[in-house]
C-alpha cells in the first residue's frame, strides 16, 4: 500500500511509476471514500464500482508486462453526468433521463479511456445543468464537504465535491456561466474553463450551445495542465471544436517570465463581500512581491455583460429545451422549469443586441490583453451561502444569489476566453477563489499565473465531512 494516499494526479502518476501503489489501490481508496461520505455529500449519481476496479486491475496488469505508460494510465476520475457514457445511465441530472443508455460516449470520455484513466462513476449536478448550487430534487441535494450546510455551488458541484472530499483524483465538469469555476471556488479547489472549442463538447447534453465549455476541477493546477493536454486537440465531429493541436501548457507553468497581472476595478471589484475582497488584495499583492505586476486596465462595456450572458444563455437553452419542455414538463425541477419557460421572453432584438455586446466584450478583452498576461479578481463577489437560500447580503445591500454566484465568472464564458479559479485563502473555515482571466488560446497563462497564486497558499487540505444521514438509496 502506499504511504500516504495521495491527493493528486500527477503525485499518484509519480507513485504508480515508481511502483509505490498500484492503480487498484488509488482506485479502491476512491472507492472507500465514496462509500464512507457520499450518503451524505451526494457527489455521484452512479458509481462504477465494478466497472473501476476491472480497470484498474488492467491498467496494472499492462504496467507490469512492461507496456509505455499512457498520460492518466490507472488513475481514478469522475465524470459530470451529461457526459455520455457509452451502455451506462447517464442522466443528465433530471428525471427525464433516469434510464437513459447512450450508445456512444462523450469525446473527452472516449479520450480519458484512450490515455489510460480509471472512470469512477458519474457526478451529480444541477438539473440539465441549468443552475448554480447542486440543489437536485431528483438525485439529491449536494453538499459542501467543508461545511455540509452550504452550497458546493454548481452546475459542477457533484464533481467539485468529489475532488475537494478526496472521492476522486479529478473530475470533468462543463461551464456554460461559470458552472466550473462556482464550485471550485466554493470548494477550495482548481477549476479550468479552457477557451471555447479546446475541447471537445461532442456528447455533452447542450445548455446553450455558443457557451458550452467542457473543463476540468483537480486538487493541484499541475494537475489541470495535466487534464487539459489530455483533453484537447481537434475533433472533426465537433462544429465549435478548433483544428488545432492538443495543448502542451504543463512545459508552459516553469515559464520564468514576470507576468503583467491585469486588475480592473469597475466590474470585477464593485460590490464585493469586504472579507472576501480582502484575501484577495492579499493574494495579488503576494504575487507582486513575487515579482508580478499589476497593471490598472479598463473594460466598460461589462457593464453590458450580464444582461447579454443572460439572453443568450436562457434563449438558447429554451430554444433547446422548447419540444421537451412541452412533453415532459411536469418532470423538470420546479427552478429549472421556471428558467426554460424565461428564456421565451427574450426578444429577437435582445438576442441580436446581446451578440453585438458580446462583440464589444471580445474587443475590449483583446486589447487589453496586448498589455498584459492575465485579469485577476475574486471568483466569487459573496461569501459561500448556505443550501436553500436565495439571496445574500453584501455591504447591508440584498442581492439575488444566482445573479452573484455568476456576475464575475460569466464574461468569459460570453467571450469564450480560459478562466481559472485557483484557492487563495481561508475565511472563517470556508475556502476563497482567485479567478484569472486570459487570451483565446492563453490557457498557457492562466495556468502559470494560477501556479504563482498556488505557491503563495499553504498546501490544501481535504475537509472530513461530518456523519452520514440517511437518504435515499442510490441507484
Amino acid at each position: 500500500m502506499t504511504p500516504a494516499r495521495p491527493t493528486m494526479l500527477t503525485q499518484a502518476a509519480q507513485l504508480l511509476a515508481e511502483g509505490q501503489a498500484t492503480s487498484r489501490e488509488l482506485t479502491d481508496a476512491c472507492l472507500a471514500a465514496i462509500d464512507a461520505h457520499d450518503q451524505e455529500l451526494r457527489a455521484f449519481i452512479t458509481v462504477e464500482h465494478d466497472t473501476a476496479r476491472s480497470t484498474a486491475d488492467a491498467c496494472d496488469a499492462r504496467r507490469a508486462e512492461g507496456a509505455p505508460p499512457r498520460l492518466l494510465d490507472g488513475l481514478p476520475v469522475a465524470v459530470k453526468d451529461n457526459l455520455d457514457v457509452a451502455g451506462r445511465v447517464t442522466t443528465m441530472g433530471s428525471e427525464i433521463f433516469r434510464d437513459h443508455v447512450p450508445t456512444g460516449s462523450a469525446a473527452v470520455v472516449d479520450r480519458l479511456e484512450e490515455h489510460g484513466a480509471v472512470r469512477l462513476g458519474a457526478t451529480n449536478l444541477h438539473e440539465f445543468a441549468l443552475g448554480v448550487t447542486t440543489e437536485n430534487p431528483h438525485h439529491g441535494i449536494c453538499r459542501n464537504p467543508w461545511d455540509t450546510s452550504r452550497t458546493p455551488g454548481g452546475s459542477s458541484g457533484g464533481s467539485a465535491v468529489a475532488v475537494a472530499s478526496g472521492m476522486a483524483l479529478a473530475a470533468l465538469g462543463t461551464d456554460t456561466s461559470g458552472s466550473i469555476r462556482i464550485p471550485a471556488a466554493a470548494c477550495g479547489i482548481v477549476g479550468l474553463k479552457p477557451t471555447y472549442g479546446r475541447i471537445s463538447s461532442v456528447g455533452c447534453y447542450p445548455e446553450a450551445w455558443s457557451l458550452d465549455h467542457v473543463g476540468v476541477l483537480t486538487s493541484s493546477v499541475a494537475d489541470a495542465a495535466l487534464l487539459l493536454d489530455t483533453l484537447s486537440g481537434h475533433d472533426p465531429r465537433g462544429p465549435s471544436s478548433l483544428p488545432l493541436p492538443p495543448t502542451t501548457s504543463r512545459q508552459e507553468l516553469d515559464d520564468p517570465r514576470p507576468l503583467r497581472i491585469g486588475v480592473e476595478e469597475e466590474f470585477f471589484f464593485a460590490g464585493i463581500d469586504p472579507a472576501v475582497e480582502g484575501i484577495v488584495r492579499e493574494a495579488l499583492e503576494g504575487l507582486t512581491r513575487a515579482g508580478a505586476t499589476l497593471v490598472p486596465i479598463s473594460l466598460p462595456s461589462l457593464s453590458d455583460a450580464v444582461f447579454a450572458l443572460t439572453v443568450i444563455d436562457t434563449a438558447e437553452t429554451t430554444a433547446f429545451h422548447e419540444t421537451q419542455l412541452r412533453r415532459h414538463g411536469e418532470l423538470y425541477g420546479e427552478d429549472v422549469r421556471r428558467l426554460v419557460e424565461c428564456g421565451a421572453l427574450a426578444t429577437a432584438v435582445d438576442y441580436v443586441r446581446a451578440q453585438q455586446i458580446r462583440s464589444l466584450v471580445r474587443a475590449e478583452f483583446a486589447r487589453a490583453f496586448a498589455d498584459v498576461d492575465v485579469i485577476a479578481s475574486p471568483t466569487l463577489p459573496i461569501r459561500t451561502p448556505r443550501i436553500g437560500e436565495t439571496s445574500v447580503e453584501v455591504g447591508g445591500v440584498t442581492r439575488d444569489r444566482d445573479a452573484e454566484l455568476m456576475r464575475l465568472v460569466g464574461p468569459s464564458n460570453l467571450a469564450g476566453i480560459p478562466s481559472v479559479s485557483v484557492p487563495c485563502g481561508m475565511l472563517d473555515g470556508m475556502p476563497v477563489g482567485l479567478q484569472l482571466i486570459g487570451p483565446a488560446l492563453g490557457e498557457g497563462a492562466v495556468l502559470r499565473a494560477a501556479a504563482a497564486v498556488e505557491s503563495l497558499v499553504p498546501p490544501r487540505l481535504t475537509p472530513t465531512p461530518s456523519s452520514p444521514t440517511s437518504p435515499p438509496p442510490r441507484r
